[in-house]
């Protein structure tokens, strides 16, 4: 029997992206009220002016990224050991448990700083677990032909629920605050549903025999040794640490643009509309030569729209830079992943995928405590403007220490195979 020619041609697969799709559009919409609510009950009922409001979505984005700090290493090995598909349910099952519960403090009046910072920290526990587990479902049911394809067709569910979720969150939010979060509540379990329907994967034979301990340490010495994997995690981990702005979108939408939670879903909805439309693109025609010097200048891109961003007090600028920024940030997640979906062999691939899940989380979270803080040292505008020129500087100073990154022209490996040591 022919193999067939695209992902969506399998059932599974289908069944995996829709099960992505309806999980991400749920946790993007949470994900932007929650940042919302912080900000908004920091102002309105604790009192704080905006840097000292600033200051707390800084926290936010804190107890978010513990998590990932502390258990990335055992949930990579656990994609690695168990089923994945049930440990994906699982996870998607534990985000379900804090949408409720979100959806319960919101619904008494009860969602003080404390309680909405507790639900994110689990929030994040779940993600952690969730990522290296989902990133390493699709080569398993998906030929190796048509990954490069399918990294693609993943991008847009991440990117289509980027942006369905936020928009949708931010109207839902408007009619009743505790809204959002009863859909997401209904979104997640049916993701959790339909992940169960994909066949049982077992855990590849090798990785049961050797110690956990020592399988932890094999994945961040493969990531370690291989230049070129690790310049790429690298840049993405730095640049998006300096230049993410998504912390300080609540500020930006209710005190700089007053355009409130309705416009802050859209705002955060604009980065993926540019992602999503170049996901699009590159699942269809992915790229295939001179990768290297492609991801350093969409990087550097992503950097110049963020300083933009900064200065701009028109809301429809505003969001074309977003949408500038998200489709530059898309070209270098495509190559990242697709290097490491090509590059890991399977019985690492989860432990590999954690330690870029980490990677991402620690630009994401610590580049939202990084903005936090520097909004209430410098204002918001001011934060922003320095982390996109850090974006750029930092994109140079990874051209020039890391060679491979330019030198590299498809995604053939660019390091030799190595075996494990015993």
């Amino acid at each position: 029997m022919s193999e067939p020619s695209s992902p969506v041609l399998i059932p599974e697969y289908r069944r995996f992206w829709l099960s992505r799709f309806v999980s991400v559009m749920a946790t993007m919409g949470m994900i932007v009220i929650i940042g919302y609510q912080v900000y908004d009950v920091a102002r309105a009922d604790y009192g704080m002016s905006v840097k000292e409001a600033a200051f707390q979505l800084g926290i936010l984005g804190l107890v978010q990224f513990v998590p990932y700090f502390v258990l990335t290493p055992v949930a990579g090995l656990v994609a690695d050991r168990f089923d994945r598909r049930a440990v994906a349910a699982c996870a998607i099952g534990v985000d379900l448990l804090v949408a409720l519960g979100l959806a319960a403090v919101t619904a008494q009046g009860l969602h003080s700083l404390p309680a909405l910072f507790a639900l994110a920290a689990l929030h994040g526990t779940a993600r952690v677990f969730l990522q290296p587990a989902s990133g390493a479902i699709a080569p398993n049911i998906v030929p190796p032909a048509l990954i490069p394809r399918a990294i693609g067709f993943n991008s847009i569910a991440w990117q289509a629920g980027s942006v369905i979720g936020p928009a949708g969150a931010g109207f839902l939010y408007a009619a009743d605050p505790a809204l959002p979060y009863w859909c997401a509540s209904a979104m997640l379990l049916a993701s959790c549903i339909v992940m169960l329907t994909i066949r049982p994967l077992p855990p590849p034979p090798s990785s049961e025999r050797r110690h956990p301990i020592r399988q932890i340490v094999d994945g961040f010495h493969f990531v370690w040794n291989e230049r070129f994997l690790l310049g790429c995690v690298t840049l993405d981990l730095f640049a998006v640490i300096l230049g993410g702005a998504t912390a300080l979108l609540p500020i930006f939408a209710r005190d700089v643009l007053h355009v409130g939670a309705e416009g802050l879903g859209q705002m955060r909805a604009a980065p993926a509309v540019g992602a999503a439309v170049v996901a699009l693109a590159l699942s269809f025609r992915p790229m295939v030569h001179n990768v290297g010097v492609k991801m350093l200048w969409g990087v550097a891109v992503f950097g110049a729209a963020t300083l933009a961003f900064g200065f701009s007090r028109n809301f429809m600028l505003s969001m074309a830079l977003l949408v500038i920024l998200g489709a530059a940030d898309m070209i270098s997640v495509f190559i990242r992943s697709s290097l490491i979906q090509l590059n890991t062999p399977d019985d690492m691939r989860g432990r590999v995928t954690a330690i870029s899940g980490l990677a991402i989380s620690a630009s994401n979270e610590l580049g939202e405590l990084r903005a936090g803080f520097m909004g209430a040292l410098l204002g918001a505008t001011g934060a922003v403007v320095f982390g996109g020129a850090g974006a750029i500087v930092v994109t140079a100073i990874w051209a020039a220490i890391f060679p491979e990154i330019r030198r590299a022209r498809t995604f053939e490996p660019q390091y030799r195979q190595r075996e494990p040591v015993p």
